[in-house]
């Protein structure tokens, strides 16, 4: 019942060779790239090796995770908070002037 956490009957248990955790991870990657509905861009730097993924900012699961932030409109009579604040006239025919 318990083999695969004691192996075989000599007690070791089997370890995986290079070329099969290599098949395995190659197959899990493949799995994950395939489930995604935007593939990603897949980068491979010959030098190093080292394969990079250019993933969107958001994935489908991340976008259920918090809902949109709701717009709050200012009062009435009140300037936005984020709006850029206007000089005042006299500044502008000053600045113009020189």
């Amino acid at each position: 019942m318990l083999k695969f956490l004691f192996g075989a009957k000599s007690g070791m248990m089997k370890s995986e060779s290079q070329r099969d955790t290599f098949e395995r991870l190659v197959k899990e990657l493949n799995e994950a790239v395939a489930a995604l509905p935007q593939k990603p861009k897949v980068t491979v730097d010959l030098a190093t090796g080292a394969i990079a993924f250019d993933r969107p900012d958001q994935f489908p699961d991340e976008a259920l995770a918090l809902p949109k932030p709701e717009a709050v409109a200012p009062a009435p009579g009140t300037k936005p908070a984020d709006a850029p604040a206007k000089a005042p006239v006299a500044e502008v025919e000053k600045s113009k002037a020189a």
